[in-house]
C-alpha cells in the first residue's frame, strides 16, 4: 500500500463518530441500488482482488514477518500465524467467493408473509438491510472479503476492525475494495470502513444511533467484552468447542476418517473438533487405530483415565477438567470414554460452545436423539464438523458462525444480514371502526 493511500485511510478514520455517520448515509444509498448494480460491483471487486494480488501478498508478508517474534515469544500462537498467512491460492479463493456471492439470489425485498387484515387492508412483511454493521475480528484477513461481499450484496454498510497482527493486509484489502467502489458513481465508498486502534473499537461501541449491529469474531473474551460494553445489539461469533462422538454402532472406517478430518484437516479454525467422545463398547477397538493415525499427523492426545488405560504405551497426556472446556485451535485433542449416549449428550451440553457437534453411528434412533437433544447450531450424523461453514452450506461466503439463538444461528450468510419491515396498504382505514365493532378483522393469510 502506498504512503498516500495509507494516509488517506488514516485521515478518513480521524473520528469514529464521523465514520459511523458517513456509513449511515452510505447505507441509505446502498438500499436504493438495484440487484444488477450490486452484482456488477461485486464482479468488479473480484477482478480488482485478482489484479491486486501482489499488493496483498506483499502486505501479508510484512504482517507475517512482524508477527514471527510474537510467536517466538509465545505471545501469538502458531495457529494464529497460520490463520494470518495469505497465499496466492487464498487470493484466488477470495475472488471466487465474491463471484459466488454475486450469483446468489437477491436477499432484499423478499415477501416473507402477507395477511389480509380486512377488505382493502393488507399487511406484508418484507426483508430489508440492517443498515450499518460493525465487525470486530481477529487474525484472518480473508474475513474482510467475505464480510464486505455479503454486506454489499445485502445492502449494508460495514465498519471493520481487524487484529493488529493483520493490519497491513487488512488495509490493503479495504483500499482495493474502496478503489473499486469509486468507479461506480452510485455507490458511496463510505460503505466500507476500516478502524485502526483498540480505542476506535471502544468508540464504535458507543455509536448506537448510527450502528445497527455489532458482530465480534474471535475469542470468548472478545465476544463477552463487547456484549458488556455496548448498547448496540451484538451477535456473537464465539468459541468453537466442537465434539465428535463415536457411538457403539459406528462404522469403524467412517469414525476414523471423520475424527481425523475434523481434527487434522485444518485445526486452526473454529469448526475443527477439540474433544472426541467414544462409547466404551467400541473404545477398545477404535481408540488404538484412531490414535495411531492422529499421532502420525502430530496430534497430541489428552485422555481421561479410561482412555489412558486402553492405551498404556501411547504416552497419553492426562486430561484435566480445563481440557474439556478448551478450544485448542491446534493439533491437540482431548479424548473421553463414555458409558452411553446419555453421557455423551450431557458432556457436550455441559462443556460445548453450541457450535457444531457430530455423532458417528449407524443407529438411526441414536442419531435422532443426538440431533434433537444436543443444543448446538449444527448437529451432524456421519459427517465431519468441518462442514460447518457458509461456503460449504451454499451461502457463497459467511460473516461468521453464530452460537447464539437470536437472530441468526450457525453459519451466517446473506439472510443473517437482513431484517424485515412491515408494510401496510390501506384505503382510508382507521382503527376506530374496529374498536367500536363497526368492522371486524379477517386476518386471512395470503399464500
Amino acid at each position: 500500500m502506498s504512503q498516500q493511500t495509507r494516509a488517506q485511510l488514516q485521515a478518513d478514520n480521524a473520528s469514529v463518530a464521523s465514520i459511523a455517520r458517513r456509513a449511515r448515509a452510505a447505507s441509505r444509498e446502498l438500499a436504493k441500488l438495484s440487484t444488477e448494480t450490486r452484482n456488477e460491483v461485486l464482479k468488479a471487486a473480484a477482478k480488482a482482488i485478482e489484479g491486486g494480488r501482489q499488493r496483498i501478498l506483499d502486505a501479508n508478508e510484512r504482517d507475517c514477518r512482524a508477527a514471527e517474534p510474537a510467536v517466538a515469544a509465545g505471545k501469538l500462537t502458531p495457529a494464529m500465524l497460520a490463520r494470518l498467512r495469505v497465499s496466492g491460492g487464498g487470493i484466488n479463493l477470495m475472488a471466487w467467493q465474491v463471484r459466488q456471492v454475486a450469483g446468489l439470489e437477491n436477499p432484499l425485498g423478499r415477501r416473507l408473509s402477507a395477511t389480509e387484515l380486512d377488505d382493502g387492508l393488507t399487511l406484508y412483511r418484507e426483508s430489508c438491510p440492517f443498515g450499518v454493521i460493525g465487525v470486530v475480528f481477529e487474525s484472518r484477513p480473508d474475513v474482510v472479503t467475505q464480510i464486505v461481499s455479503l454486506a454489499l450484496k445485502s445492502g449494508n454498510a460495514v465498519i471493520l476492525k481487524g487484529g493488529s497482527e493483520a493490519a497491513q493486509t487488512n488495509e490493503t484489502l479495504v483500499a482495493i475494495w474502496r478503489e473499486c467502489l469509486s468507479c461506480f458513481p452510485a455507490v458511496p465508498v463510505d460503505a466500507i470502513n476500516l478502524l485502526q486502534t483498540r480505542a476506535d473499537v471502544m468508540d464504535l461501541l458507543t455509536q448506537d444511533r448510527e450502528v445497527d449491529l455489532i458482530i465480534p469474531r474471535g475469542s470468548y473474551e472478545l465476544v463477552r467484552f463487547i456484549m458488556e460494553h455496548s448498547r448496540i445489539p451484538v451477535l456473537g461469533h464465539g468459541d468453537g468447542l466442537c465434539h465428535v462422538y463415536v457411538d457403539k454402532a459406528a462404522d469403524m472406517k467412517k469414525a476414523i476418517d471423520i475424527t481425523y478430518d475434523a481434527k487434522v484437516q485444518y485445526p486452526a479454525v473454529c469448526n475443527s473438533a477439540e474433544t472426541l467422545l467414544v462409547h466404551e463398547a467400541i473404545a477398545g477397538e477404535f481408540l488404538p487405530q484412531v490414535v495411531a493415525k492422529l499421532k502420525k499427523a502430530g496430534v497430541e492426545i489428552r485422555g481421561d483415565s479410561k482412555t489412558r488405560s486402553l492405551l498404556p504405551n501411547d504416552a497419553i497426556v492426562p486430561a484435566t477438567e480445563a481440557d474439556w472446556a478448551s478450544e485448542y485451535l491446534d493439533l491437540v485433542l482431548s479424548v473421553k470414554v463414555v458409558a452411553n449416549l446419555d453421557e455423551a449428550i450431557e458432556h457436550i451440553n455441559r462443556y460445548g460452545s453450541r457450535h457444531t457437534d457430530a455423532i458417528v453411528t449407524e443407529d438411526s434412533d441414536a442419531a435422532r436423539r443426538f440431533m434433537n437433544e444436543v443444543d448446538s447450531a449444527g448437529v451432524y450424523q456421519n459427517a465431519s464438523t468441518r462442514f460447518s461453514d457458509g461456503f460449504r452450506y451454499g451461502f457463497g461466503a459467511e460473516l461468521g458462525i453464530s452460537t447464539s439463538k437470536l437472530h441468526a444461528r450457525g453459519p451466517m450468510g446473506l439472510e443473517g444480514l437482513t431484517t424485515y419491515k412491515y408494510k401496510l396498504y390501506g384505503d382510508g382505514h382507521t382503527v376506530g371502526e374496529y374498536s367500536t365493532g363497526e368492522k371486524k378483522f379477517k386476518h386471512r393469510r395470503i399464500e
